[in-house]
């Protein structure tokens, strides 16, 4: 067995009373390391901390038949999954071919072009068997790591490619031992029997395998790669009454070998009771993201309701899904946590369809929509999927959704690198932009008498302000990119900052540096728009 693989077997079974020494995403300018000081914030937090502009690499590991058919043509029946592909003859071969073929040099630099900044990356436990070969002992694909071994180099040296493109990677287990859900995307066919005892605790093992190797991997690299997003636990488990406290020991164990990396969760789509969960243990887990999907056209109701209506309900601030989103995110983020997309589209159900004249410009329409809320709400999004086989698919192939234009040219703040090299009136503005707020903060809280520290409102207003700037100019700190980088992940990063202030002044009155921090950040962002129109 591999050393590590015996390290994990070991912590596992007997939690640690203390985890290596990592790296914290939360470590503070002055902060002891073994070794010379890390500058903060690191290229790993610009990374981490930085608002996700993402598209899913669907089809690339896990396979799904309906996106990529070439693999499944010589598959056993019914010829739906992973599983069924394996077992088919001369399986290695047509999986290694697919691996190596399916996401190129050239897919990367599309990726960059557009001004998406993040993929996600969708893998099954039986990927990670050249790591370790024990995560497949006891479930279905035992005695076809000959056929799966390759992978892991294959993931880890996507990690490099996109750290030369600047792109973050996000790495989603959509796929666990003894499925998660009843989709044949989960590695097999047949009914889910995740939720056994020894299916959630062998997953336990194969996500710590997981964080173990890849954190081993990024370290080796010199220099150490900074572009490892986060971990998401798993892909769109059913709901069943165990799942909450699995998500709880499963970010134990992973915090061990790794405090700093951000952990993501899939909500079942039972959105605010995550959220809630979330909040309730953001003391003993920070930075940790909730996973959200948005699709519309898979219901009764979807299908009934026009493309003009899914459209104004995601417009409308009163609607069902802009409330939720609203409501969820600032739960979240006031508890130091995130709401992503992990995965949305353009697509829509012909139903919805029926009676449009251009359907091209009703799925532009329903794309700018979904993608403003996004902007609005959350921290980081992911379209599903990057491409399919088939070519055509203008609702849930991004290529295709922007070769007809449905799909912006390009996503983001960017093609002005220039305008932020050249500003030399960037502190006048942060001080009249101060005085502002400061001024506003003071009149209002004059009309209700008590104990105030407004100069905690100050600090906090300065700091936003200067933060928000250093991702602006992180550009120059990242692989060659137009595109500028911003603040996305703000309720970690609060928390991040509020802690190094109280431990240097006090808890009192706390809640004025994070009013102060937030509008600082808000109006540094206001600014930079207003510059880039000007220029």
């Amino acid at each position: 067995m591999h050393k590590i693989s015996g390290f994990i077997r070991k912590h596992v079974d007997h939690p640690p009373q203390a985890g290596p020494k990592t790296e914290s995403a939360t470590s503070s300018p002055g902060s002891a390391h073994a070794g010379p000081p890390i500058p903060f914030p690191s290229a790993k937090d610009f990374f981490r901390f930085r608002r996700q502009r993402g598209v899913n690499l669907g089809s690339w590991f896990v396979l799904e038949r309906w996106i990529s058919d070439a693999p499944f043509r010589s598959a056993i029946g019914p010829a739906q999954s992973d599983l069924d592909v394996a077992r088919g003859p001369n399986a290695q071969q047509v999986l290694e071919q697919h691996w190596d073929t399916w996401i190129t040099e050239g897919d990367w630099t599309w990726i960059a072009d557009k001004g998406l900044n993040s993929v996600r990356i969708p893998i099954g436990y039986y990927h990670l068997c050249g790591a370790d070969p024990s995560v497949l002992e006891g479930t279905d694909f035992v005695g076809l790591d000959h056929v799966f071994r390759g992978a892991w180099e294959r993931i880890t040296n996507a990690l490099w490619t996109a750290n030369r493109f600047g792109i973050g990677v996000l790495i989603d287990l959509h796929a666990a031992p003894g499925k998660q859900n009843r989709d044949s995307h989960s590695g097999a066919t047949g009914e889910p029997r995740f939720f056994n005892k020894a299916n959630m605790t062998h997953t336990i093992r194969v996500l710590t395998i997981l964080v173990t190797h890849l954190t081993a991997f990024c370290q080796s690299v010199d220099p150490p790669l900074p572009n490892l997003l986060g971990i998401e636990l798993l892909n769109e488990p059913q709901q069943d009454p165990s799942l909450e406290q699995w998500y709880k020991e499963a970010i134990y164990f992973i915090r061990r070998i790794d405090p700093s990396i951000p952990i993501y969760i899939g909500d079942s789509w039972m959105t605010d009771h995550y959220a809630g969960y979330i909040s309730s243990n953001a003391s003993t887990s920070p930075f940790t993201v909730l996973d959200h999907h948005l699709y519309r056209c898979f219901t009764h109701e979807d299908i009934s309701t026009p493309a003009s209506q899914h459209t104004k309900h995601l417009t409308d601030p009163k609607a069902g899904t802009p409330q939720m989103l609203s409501r969820v995110a600032q739960k979240l983020e006031s508890a130091g946590g995130a709401l992503i997309i992990g995965e949305w589209s353009g697509a829509l159900n012909p139903g919805s369809l029926r009676d449009v004249g251009n359907e091209d410009s009703a799925r532009r329409e329903y794309v700018q929509a979904q993608l403003a809320l996004f902007e609005r709400h959350c921290a980081g999004y992911f379209f599903w999927t990057y491409k399919k086989e088939q070519a055509g698919d203008k609702g849930w192939s991004l290529r295709d959704a922007a070769r007809a234009h449905i799909f912006p040219y390009r996503v983001g703040l960017g093609g002005r690198d220039k305008v932020l090299r050249e500003d030399s009136e960037w502190h006048v503005r942060r001080i009249q932009a101060r005085d502002k707020a400061l001024g506003e903060h003071q009149g209002y809280w004059a009309r209700y008498p008590g104990h105030y520290e407004h100069w905690r409102f100050d600090e906090g207003f300065l700091r936003g302000w200067d933060d928000a700037w250093l991702f602006f100019r992180s550009i120059s700190s990242l692989p060659p990119s137009p595109f500028i980088p911003e603040l996305g992940f703000k309720g970690p990063w609060v928390k991040m900052r509020l802690k190094e202030h109280s431990t240097a002044k006090g808890v009192s009155n706390l809640w004025e540096y994070e009013h102060g921090f937030l509008q600082g950040l808000q109006a540094a962002r206001n600014d930079l728009t207003g510059l880039l129109l000007a220029k």
